[in-house]
């Protein structure tokens, strides 16, 4: 896997201010931060979160009555989302989608907004959008063939789907009606994976699959900005299969209990993100997941459920002795990351270990003095095999190819 240096080292110091600052709200939400400051705020985050409810049912009543239009592109659109704002583990159930539906057939696209991506700067002015000149094509993070663009352009997340998947296209853009309609045209897609799309609703979904992490199914129950939730709980009627993700093989009885209160026909398919190997960032090497049995490690990852990956890490063995917390989908500098290093040549660790999603964002380096790996992990299906093949076979039988063109005319 490919490193990736940053372009914008001036920028660091103010993206660390943004970031703690990002920090110190997620530690207010989650009710780390104690105190009459960390009190009121609370108490003014559940008040905007009232409003934020309002305006969440009003925009789905008013797709709903068909006062604002969603968009038909004519062919299979498969929406892979969640209630909460990250952690459940969507992007290998992306991946492994995308992998079930071109071995059935399909041409594959995955459509994805690219959070926290910097796109190139655009040719367009302002004058031609007013102009109506027809707007720039989405970025191609992979053509099906190649890998075009780094983890910066491209955003972690499709950069790693476009690296994991060699025969499926990866599109970002932030309007996917329009990235779709790309996919379709000039890249001859048939079927629409949409990243992240239980809330883009202007966009049609055939099928609607949303994740849910058993570990804090709904987050800690407020909306934003107050909680995680994007959506009410009773939003989640809306969905076609629902995922209870990182499973332990432990019964989720309680939770589907309250699953069939919103809905109840959706079906369920419970999974586990099952670790296969550990990878070095920058040779590639692979070694055996045993290798970490009894081993003094350093831990470091941006997501967002970083005790998540050290459990798992600590259920394999493995004993940390150091682990750093950056937020998600941090960029790390080179600074950064030698100074973890070094910290831990200090502790005489044997590795450090990260996320898949966090080495693609990590700098380039030659040969770090600790050997730097990430945990390659896959989607386990635990129970509901049944269902899951009748899902694939449902999306890839064969269906009439309309033109998009008739959508928009």
């Amino acid at each position: 896997m490919k490193a990736c240096a940053s372009p914008f080292p001036f920028w660091f110091p103010m993206r660390r201010w943004l970031e703690n600052l990002e920090q110190f709200a997620i530690d207010v939400i989650l009710g780390r931060r104690h105190g009459a400051r960390a009190a009121l705020l609370r108490g003014f985050l559940y008040l905007l979160s009232l409003v934020y409810a309002r305006l969440v049912q009003l925009r789905l009543y008013l797709y709903r009555k068909r006062i604002f239009r969603e968009r038909a592109l004519g062919c299979l659109v498969i929406s892979i989302g969640n209630l909460t704002v990250g952690g459940t583990g969507k992007t290998p159930v992306v991946e492994k989608f995308a992998r079930a539906l071109q071995a059935g057939g399909r041409r594959v696209a995955i459509l994805s907004r690219g959070y926290k991506s910097v796109a190139k700067p655009t040719k367009r002015s302002w004058l031609d959008r007013l102009r109506g000149k027809e707007p720039d094509p989405p970025r191609i993070v992979s053509d099906g063939q190649s890998l075009l663009l780094d983890s910066l352009t491209a955003g972690d997340e499709p950069y790693m789907l476009a690296n994991n998947l060699k025969d499926v296209i990866v599109l970002v853009d932030k309007d996917r009606v329009k990235s779709g309609l790309y996919a379709i045209r000039e890249m001859k897609a048939d079927t629409l994976l949409l990243d992240d799309g239980l809330q883009y609703l202007h966009l049609k979904h055939r099928l609607d699959i949303v994740l849910i992490d058993r570990q804090a199914p709904f987050g800690n129950e407020f909306l934003l900005p107050r909680g995680t939730l994007r959506e009410p709980p009773p939003n989640l009627r809306r969905a076609s299969y629902i995922f209870i993700t990182k499973g332990t093989g432990q019964p989720n009885d309680e939770l589907i209990a309250r699953i069939r209160r919103y809905n109840r026909t959706a079906e369920i398919i419970e999974c586990a993100h099952q670790p296969l190997y550990l990878q070095d960032v920058y040779t590639g090497e692979q070694l055996p997941l045993a290798r970490l049995t009894n081993t003094y490690i350093g831990s470091l990852c941006g997501i967002a459920a970083p005790e998540s990956f050290e459990h798992g890490l600590r259920e394999l063995g493995a004993k940390i002795e150091l682990a750093k917390h950056f937020t998600d989908h941090h960029r790390y500098s080179e600074a950064e990351l030698q100074s973890f290093i070094n910290r831990c040549i200090r502790r005489d660790l044997d590795m450090i270990v990260t996320t898949e999603k966090d080495a693609v964002r990590f700098p380039r380096l030659t040969k770090p003095e600790v050997p730097i790996y990430f945990l390659r992990v896959e989607i386990l299906i635990l129970s509901g095999h049944e269902t899951w093949e009748h899902c694939v076979a449902r999306i890839c039988q064969p269906q009439p190819m309309l033109s998009p063109e008739r959508f928009f005319s």
